[in-house]
């Protein structure tokens, strides 16, 4: 094993494969960019994916699941961010490197005046 290798976690081809196979879902994979730059309320993504609660919580449960967000509760709303001390955390950010920034959906949310106040 290099140096290199050493110095990252070097994951299994098996995990490897499994949050790839999570990620290649263009819904997931642009929570998970969203979601590396700040913490969002499942109502937020709701109104940002355009997508039922349902179906945004599914999401969210299986990246969870896998260990790759968290979540924090505050009263009755959920906020999720990446989970920065995942062991899928640096396979994460080397792909997060290759894809556009989805900034832009949390800023047109503001600028429409219908970012939601989960507080």
């Amino acid at each position: 094993m290099s140096n290199k290798d050493q110095s990252l976690n070097v994951l299994s081809l098996k995990e490897s494969a499994d949050v790839l196979k999570l990620l290649g879902d263009k819904t997931r994979l642009s929570i998970v960019s969203l979601l590396s730059e700040q913490a969002c309320c499942v109502c937020e993504l709701v109104e940002i994916y355009n997508m039922s609660q349902p179906a945004i919580s599914q999401h969210l449960r299986k990246m969870r699941d896998l260990g790759i967000v968290k979540e924090q509760k505050k009263g009755q709303w959920v906020f999720y961010s990446l989970n920065k001390a995942s062991q899928y955390d640096g396979l994460i950010n080397e792909l997060l490197q290759h894809i556009p920034s989805q900034h832009g959906k949390m800023t047109r949310l503001k600028e429409k005046g219908i970012k939601i106040l989960c507080n």
